[in-house]
């Protein structure tokens, strides 16, 4: 037995991403970020203008999920304010200082999201699996999604949801190619000679680039209570050896925002008209 437990026709009764929460991990300090966010959480370190969580649930968001769980930590007074003033901040509005303060919007309502937000504070120095036990209350269905606040990819989520209903195991991870920060050269040794230059290429193997799906169930069965839990630790590799790990293979475009490096090159991209995660149309 692999673990698999497909049946005739799931695909066919593939779940609806709106009613599917997507849970954020926005609860790190970016400590390798310091040049971009040493006053602002990591997630909210921008790219164009607009916060690379945004981006994110953007992402989501083109592919039908509309319900978020941000799991909050460093700074998460900062990532509330952010929402509690968008409105304020992407609109013309008239405000009467005699009288009750209350704003009244001319424009912005064209441009608002069909988002449900839910924060949660999940403590300053939890780890990863931990977070998701305390957002566990939030997960009201049998499914839901989880990435990290700090990564982007134009990863096929339609697709990957189909793949984990098809497959009907416990979870399922995006895999992802690496990219090597290094350029790499080909060289014909006998003439001491390059024969090809690559800028940063792609590993051929694979590592985890979030974008995950679990069953509600993975929560019960390997996330356990202690604060310092990491969910790449325990949960995934027990999982793993359950046989109830599936992969989703992307072969696009991926990334991480690790590093002020990794900030500039994704602002680069964005400036050139040649973001490959913007995958939606405005």
């Amino acid at each position: 037995m692999d673990g698999t437990t497909t049946t005739p026709g799931a695909a066919d009764r593939l779940l609806d991403p709106k009613d599917i929460p997507v849970v954020i991990l926005c609860g790190g300090m970016g400590t390798r970020l310091r040049e971009a966010s040493e006053k602002l959480p990591k997630p909210l370190v921008d790219i164009g203008g607009k916060p690379i969580l945004w981006h994110v649930m953007k992402t989501y968001s083109h592919h039908g999920y509309r319900r978020f769980v941000l799991a909050l930590g460093y700074k998460s007074d900062l990532i509330k304010r952010w929402f509690l003033d968008l409105r304020e901040q992407t609109s013309d509005f008239t405000l009467t200082l005699g009288g009750d303060h209350r704003p009244v919007f001319h424009t912005g309502a064209d441009v608002e999201e069909d988002w449900e937000v839910t924060f949660v504070e999940t403590g300053l120095l939890s780890g990863t699996g931990a977070r998701i036990r305390r957002v566990a209350p939030y997960l009201k269905s049998d499914v839901f999604a989880l990435t990290y606040g700090d990564g982007i990819g134009d990863v096929d989520l339609t697709a990957q949801l189909r793949h984990h209903v098809e497959l009907g195991r416990a979870a399922t991870v995006t895999g992802v190619h690496p990219t090597s920060r290094f350029g790499e050269i080909r060289v014909d040794d006998a003439a001491s000679r390059v024969v090809e230059f690559n800028e940063k290429p792609a590993a051929a193997g694979w590592v985890s680039g979030g974008f995950f799906l679990f069953q509600r169930s993975f929560v019960d069965d390997y996330v356990s209570d202690d604060p310092g839990l990491m969910l790449e630790a325990a949960p995934l590799q027990q999982v793993a050896r359950d046989g109830q790990l599936s992969v989703f293979p992307h072969e696009g475009f991926w990334a991480g925002m690790d590093t002020f490096r990794d900030w500039t090159d994704l602002n680069a991209r964005w400036d050139a008209g040649k973001a490959p995660w913007k995958v939606w149309d405005a």
